[in-house]
């Protein structure tokens, strides 16, 4: 099976022959079987786990260029009635730990009912959609962090 094993985040036009559109979950790896948008199979064999961002491009051990796509997936916008209302929502869903993105006037997550719940009892509105989801990256460095001592 044909190895991916290295990561290009900037490739211009030549060279992809295949892409591969993956979930936020999913594109955060270090060793997995892949099958790629026009059927290709291959391994993703990187040294370390790694963010994998759309838009970027998996190299292969002969050369080819995989373009990551970030995949639709279901996703919830929170508005709240003011910039401090909007940040107390904020507090409330970093208290438990969600990947969420940061935008001026609303904050998006992963679909929840759960979360959903919470804030709306917080009195933000919630719309649900359908995109690529891009979470803000670690305080403590680029791409995830994983756990803490509390």
């Amino acid at each position: 099976m044909i190895r991916a094993v290295a990561v290009a985040h900037s490739h211009g036009e030549a060279g992809e022959t295949e892409t591969v559109t993956l979930t936020y979950e999913n594109r955060f790896r270090r060793r997995m079987a892949m099958v790629g948008d026009g059927g290709l199979e291959f391994l993703l064999d990187l040294p370390a786990a790694t963010e994998l961002g759309d838009g970027d491009f998996l190299v292969t051990e002969d050369g080819r260029h995989i373009k990551v796509i970030a995949a639709m997936e279901k996703l919830m916008r929170v508005v709240g009635k003011d910039q401090q209302h909007l940040a107390r929502a904020a507090w409330h869903i970093g208290n438990r730990h969600l990947s969420c993105e940061i935008h001026g006037r609303y904050i998006v997550l992963a679909y929840d009912h759960v979360i959903v719940d919470m804030v709306e009892k917080l009195g933000c509105s919630v719309e649900r959609f359908e995109g690529p989801f891009n979470p803000e990256g670690g305080a403590y460095g680029q791409g995830r962090t994983h756990g803490h001592a509390h």
